[in-house]
């Protein structure tokens, strides 16, 4: 009987209905950012000082520039290393005493011999911020003692990045691909609008986390949806675009964030076009495949026909009958044991695991590590997505020509070079530094961009969305642990953090090799398939041909 494959090729495998479905998951994917990276601009920590009663009106009697402000009044001001000092600790004196001269008000302050022996004491009265807008830190004061808690604000995400990986996954895969979608699109739309209105830190916490446990779902089960509705020849195209789309994402964020620097309204603004992704009830149909594997033929044939009349052909009568390609005859049912029973699945389970952790840990860690001297936020978030595209256009060109694992390797090997080599290029050769450091985000921008691609061809129909959610939980673990790497080891030395970066993808390059080869490969359909992808495949007209001997003497 035919594949789903061969019926594509006869209707169009990426043909005008293809092409809308593509176009508004694209958007589904762009949306995506402001979850993944919006922390930069919504925990945005702008300079603070302690509030000190009484400053204000004496900068205001004496005629102070703000300069003159911070000298007289703010401990260690301008003294490098000592920046706790000035953003955390004030002077404990009463700035309303009477008198207090306007060239040097601390010495009217008697039993202070010099400025260094005046006590300190902690913001009791909160802090001024140096920024015309406002974030998560300027309303909840995450600084100084509470710095922790911005940092608790993005773990919270990846923690429900993680535990939604896992859920999310076995709900798209037993109950469909576009219930869940839906179902994950409404519950991250709500708790968004929610967080923007969230009137404590607790609630905020709560509210981000609910978003993280839906929108990485929901972004995943968005790619495996498009790919499986287009043919082998455009899986790998659509697949690269899906997340450029990601890229133009971080593009849109920083404008948006540039002319909204309110961070109520910003988070407001960038999550209420998500309601109209409802619409996909009536704009997208249940995946064929994932039909055609639940052993739904007749449902799955309806849709195939809605593709073809959205392309405006029919399918050909002797392509009108489905037979699924599962083991026994049986309904199959997703399982997590299935990603560990059989020895190549197995291997590629702990292979693509690894390789999620290492694409987070540099991806994430690499922006980290530059954000690190500081800068304007807005231009370096721009000019570090800029990279991103120059990788998408070098696997559109290599993968269906070169294959996958070939481009993959060498990506995690340039990234790795890159990191060991940015360590030790001197500072003074700034340029070349920063070169070498965005050729290192360009390669592991790659890695992941190809982990996604091969991920989901790895794995037959029904295991599927379970397996690509599963694997990719990693990344969030890595994306946990990455904070940790950069700012902890970087108080150690400033460039330990590349080191460690450029091992961990060292290996990865290795070990991709180890994965079977799937250009030009049919996606597997059975968990047989997918053991026997390392093999030399057969002939697509061979395997068809088969199949139909095998249905002609097959008993009645």
């Amino acid at each position: 009987m035919p594949t789903l494959d061969d019926i594509l090729e006869h209707i169009g495998e990426f043909d005008l209905f293809q092409k809308r479905a593509f176009f508004v998951l694209c958007l589904l994917s762009a949306s995506f950012t402001p979850i993944y990276v919006g922390v930069v601009f919504l925990g945005f920590s702008p300079e603070h000082r302690c509030l000190s009663p009484g400053v204000a009106e004496l900068s205001s009697r004496c005629g102070w520039s703000l300069e003159e402000e911070l000298n007289y009044t703010v401990p260690e001001q301008g003294r490098h290393g000592e920046s706790f000092s000035s953003q955390c600790r004030r002077y404990n004196v009463d700035w309303n005493t009477t008198g207090l001269s306007c060239t040097n008000p601390l010495e009217n302050f008697t039993g202070y011999g010099n400025r260094s022996s005046i006590p300190l004491t902690t913001c009791q009265d909160g802090w001024v911020y140096d920024s015309s807008g406002s974030s998560i830190v300027t309303k909840f004061n995450l600084v100084c003692e509470d710095s922790w808690k911005l940092d608790l604000f993005q773990s919270c995400v990846n923690i429900g990045f993680f535990i939604g990986s896992l859920s999310i996954g076995y709900i798209a895969d037993r109950f469909g691909r576009k219930l869940c979608l839906l179902i994950t699109i409404l519950v991250n739309s709500i708790s968004g609008v929610l967080m923007a209105f969230a009137p404590s830190y607790m609630w905020m916490l709560i509210y981000r986390f609910i978003q993280g446990l839906v929108s990485k779902g929901g972004w995943l089960t968005g790619y495996v949806l498009i790919t499986e509705f287009v043919g082998l020849s455009y899986r790998r195209t659509v697949g690269i675009v899906y997340q450029v789309a990601f890229s133009v994402g971080l593009l849109v964020l920083s404008a948006i964030a540039y002319m909204i620097p309110h961070w109520r309204w910003l988070q407001l603004t960038v999550t209420l076009p998500n309601f109209f992704f409802l619409l996909y009830y009536w704009c997208l149909p249940e995946s064929p495949r994932w039909l055609i594997a639940q052993q739904r033929n007749d449902k799955a044939m309806k849709i195939i026909n809605r593709i073809a009349k959205g392309n405006g052909k029919k399918v050909p009568p002797s392509l009108q009958s489905l037979n699924p390609e599962e083991e026994d005859g049986e309904k199959l049912s997703p399982s997590f044991l299935d990603l560990v029973r059989t020895p190549q699945i197995r291997k590629h389970t702990l292979i693509l695991m690894y390789t999620w952790f290492t694409s987070s840990v540099l991806y994430q860690g690499l922006i980290m590590h530059m954000g690190i001297a500081g800068g304007n936020i807005y231009l370096d978030f721009f000019y570090s997505a800029l990279v991103e595209f120059p990788a998408a256009l070098i696997l559109i060109l290599t993968v269906d020509r070169i294959g996958r694992r070939y481009p993959w390797a060498a990506a995690n090997l340039v990234a790795g070079a890159a990191c060991l080599l940015t360590a030790f290029i001197p500072d003074n050769i700034y340029w070349l530094k920063i070169t070498t450091a965005c050729l290192g985000r360009m390669g592991i921008t790659m890695c992941y961009e190809m982990v996604c691609l091969v991920n989901a061809e790895l794995y037959p129909t029904f295991l599927r969305n379970l397996g690509v959610l599963v694997c990719s939980s990693m990344c969030d673990i890595g994306g946990i642990i990455t904070p940790f790497i950069v700012y902890r080891l970087a108080e150690i030395w400033h460039e330990l953090p590349l080191v460690v970066f450029a091992v961990v993808g060292l290996i990865d390059g290795g070990l991709v090799l180890l994965l079977p080869e799937t250009k030009g490969k049919t996606l597997p359909e059975t968990i047989e398939d997918a053991e026997n992808m390392h093999r030399q495949r057969k002939r697509k007209k061979e395997v068809i041909y088969m199949h139909v001997s095998t249905t002609e003497v097959a008993p009645n």
